[in-house]
Parts: structure tokens; C-alpha cells; sequence
């Protein structure tokens, strides 16, 4: 975080604010893990089936709740976008909301996974420390 002791703001720290700090904007590790499903998923994309993705890919169990407030937080960040399906009898005549991953978003799940990839370069993950 920039401080600015005498409430002077210059052109340079104005640039740095500007330009350089909205590269600093990764992904959580949950949120990467939401995006990552919704990109496997593609047009079948909604809270439930995102669940049961992360459960069967990486036997995490995690609330429904926990998954519509990620989608919602995401959204906001204008990494995903959402729309209504039909309404079908099966869910007592109502829609299904399916999410889909902007380009803002790839671009986002992209520059987290690079900033992981880039820390763990160069050590040994197998090793134990026991």
C-alpha cells in the first residue's frame, strides 16, 4: 500500500497507483478454484454443478452458500457473468442461474496461476518436513 504522509499526491505515485496496482489483483485460492470449475463446466455452469465439480475434483466439501457468495463476489469483480436459464418444473418453475467466466476473469485466474507457479519454481514439493 502507498502511504502518502503529507497528503501530497505526485505524478509519479499517481502513476504507480494508477498503472501498476491493478496488476497486484489475484485471485483468493477459492476463488481461483470457482473459476477453474466454471471454465470445466462451460455452458453448464450453475451453483450446484459448480459444487459437485470441486467436491469430485479435489474432495473438498464446501457449502452451497460458499459457493453462490464467491459467484456473487466475482461477479462484482466483473470476472463472471450470469444469466437465467428456463424455468423448469423440476426446480417448482424456477430458473436455474448459470455463470460464465469474462475476459477479465481468464486474464485474472491467469495472472494467479502464473504468481503460483512462479513461487513454487525451484523447490522441492515432495520432500517431507517431518
Amino acid at each position: 500500500m502507498v502511504q502518502i504522509a503529507d497528503n501530497s499526491l505526485t505524478v509519479g505515485t499517481f502513476l504507480y497507483i494508477v498503472c501498476l496496482m491493478p496488476n497486484r489483483d489475484y485471485l483468493g485460492e477459492f476463488e481461483h478454484i470457482v473459476v477453474l470449475a466454471l471454465l470445466r463446466l462451460s455452458d453448464r455452469a450453475y451453483g450446484v454443478t459448480v459444487r459437485q465439480e470441486i467436491e469430485f475434483r479435489i474432495h473438498r466439501e464446501v457449502s452451497i452458500g460458499a459457493i453462490y457468495a464467491t459467484l456473487d463476489r466475482l461477479e462484482a469483480k466483473g470476472y463472471v457473468k450470469s444469466q437465467l436459464g428456463d424455468p423448469s418444473p423440476e426446480r417448482g418453475g424456477r430458473s436455474k442461474r448459470f455463470f460464465r467466466v469474462t475476459a477479465k476473469g481468464i486474464a485474472a485466474v491467469n495472472r494467479s496461476h502464473r504468481a503460483i507457479k512462479t513461487m513454487a519454481e525451484g523447490l522441492d514439493l515432495v520432500r517431507s518436513y517431518s
